[in-house]
């Protein structure tokens, strides 16, 4: 009985659709938050990171490095006015912060490190540390 619905004879089984027909226009879709994106490649001797933050000054990002552990930050800041006839209609204005943190198979030789930003897209190139050599131990 817990599953019981009441019976509404004046409901309309397309009222949904057409409420959705009639909805307000939006000007260009909800604005998507932003989030680092990343690509990570291996080889032999190093890793490869390429993180796409557009509209993110150079001086802005932030990155660090712990064993394996590679931290990405930023400060994000976009403006976007509209403008009709020298009138404002509309401003849009975000400003936040952006983290990715992620763990890699290796630890990575800090000193070696090296990073890029150029056209939204930070290259970090983390040479691997060279891993000690596994030795075997006789026992007597």
């Amino acid at each position: 009985m817990a599953n019981m619905t009441r019976f509404d004879p004046f409901a309309d089984p397309f009222e949904d659709l057409v409420r959705r027909m009639v909805k307000p226009v939006r000007w260009e879709g909800d604005p998507q938050p932003l989030q680092i994106k990343v690509d990570v490649e291996e080889n032999d001797k190093a890793y490869t990171v390429k993180a796409e933050i557009p509209g993110v000054k150079r001086e802005d990002i932030n990155v660090q490095i712990e064993g394996n552990q590679v931290s990405i930050s930023a400060e994000a800041k976009q403006e976007k006015d509209v403008k009709e006839n020298g009138k404002l209609i509309r401003s849009e204005r975000y400003y936040g912060s952006l983290y990715r943190s992620f763990s890699l198979g290796q630890d990575v030789d800090q000193a070696a490190a090296n990073a890029k930003y150029a056209d939204g897209i930070l290259q970090l190139t983390l040479p691997k540390k060279a891993s000690a050599v596994n030795r075997k131990l006789t026992v007597q």
